[in-house]
């Protein structure tokens, strides 16, 4: 079950990444993009805090946790590793497709959640690097490879390839600390809530910044489909703080690559983008993206 979670977030994430991304393309600006997705994640947040008695008293054990240092800082700082993910859905999506996107975000993910997991920062404490582990983590940095063949480098400017593989970097730590927030105060919607604050603190100083060098966005547009990215946030942050406890960080990352990758490659075929890998290459990283989560998937139960 709780792979399968991981999964829907990858899911999820993908999707959102294409409303993102379509998004900062309409306005020319993938940081305001990012903002806006934030703050109706976060407004979304605040409401449902309001009106649930247990969130009102994680929130409240947060506010205690912080001011007697029981909760540390960098357990706060989940959202910000979040305000990156969406400023690059914004700046890069659009441009190279969600696939492209997502297989730069594994080797993110994979390299920083078997470190994360080996020195024991999520919520599941120190995971052994076994060799399944190890070699899910290698499919899936084979899956980067292969997305980079073709014609892909030289359509595509590097520094649009490199963000994402920065914004895996933050996915992986946003959901150990996360993780480790939940469980401090007891309640994965709290640290969702955090995790939004942070995140919307964080790109407000970076898209007032975005507007003093590059002038102010383009109006914003009105199809309603383009705001769900927040909500979208909501739901897998919230669902991954609540698992990462059962999957360690790495199996949720690869997890959550999968279902990427799976629904990236429909999103498109059905829509393309400019610079996006070609149908075998598609195919390619997907087979290889499933290998590398069931060479990872601890299948035997251990004997209690």
């Amino acid at each position: 079950m709780a792979l399968g979670g991981a999964v829907s977030i990858g899911a999820m994430t993908a999707i959102q990444a294409r409303i993102n991304g379509v998004l900062g393309m309409r306005i020319d600006d993938g940081i305001v993009a990012g903002l806006i997705s934030f703050t109706v994640g976060l407004v979304f947040l605040l409401v449902v805090t309001a009106a649930m008695p247990q969130t009102r008293a994680g929130a409240v054990r947060l506010v205690q946790g912080v001011r007697t240092r029981r909760i540390p800082i960098w357990m706060l700082l989940g959202g910000a590793c979040g305000a990156l993910t969406v400023s690059t859905q914004g700046v890069t999506a659009g441009l190279l497709g969600v696939s492209l996107f997502t297989v730069g975000v594994v080797a993110g993910q994979t390299v920083h959640g078997l470190l994360l997991d080996r020195i024991g920062i999520g919520p599941a404490g120190v995971v052994a690097v076994t060799p399944g582990r190890v070699l899910g983590g290698a499919f899936a940095l084979a899956a980067v490879a292969i997305s980079l063949s073709g014609d892909v480098l030289a359509t595509a400017p590097l520094i649009l390839l490199v963000l994402p593989f920065l914004a895996g970097l933050g996915i992986a730590w946003q959901s150990a600390a996360n993780g480790r927030l939940a469980q401090r105060v007891h309640s994965p919607m709290t640290a969702t809530l955090m995790s939004f604050i942070a995140g919307t603190l964080v790109l407000l100083v970076a898209a007032g910044i975005s507007i003093a060098v590059s002038g102010m966005p383009r109006a914003l547009p009105t199809e309603p489909w383009l705001y769900l990215g927040g909500l979208l946030g909501f739901v897998y942050i919230l669902l991954g703080a609540t698992i990462v406890a059962h999957t360690g960080v790495l199996l949720l990352g690869l997890g959550s690559v999968l279902g990427q990758l799976v629904t990236s490659v429909v999103i498109d075929l059905l829509w393309p983008a400019a610079s996006g890998p070609a149908l075998w290459q598609l195919i390619a990283m997907v087979a290889v993206a499933v290998a590398s989560v069931a060479v990872a998937v601890p299948w035997r139960r251990r004997r209690q």
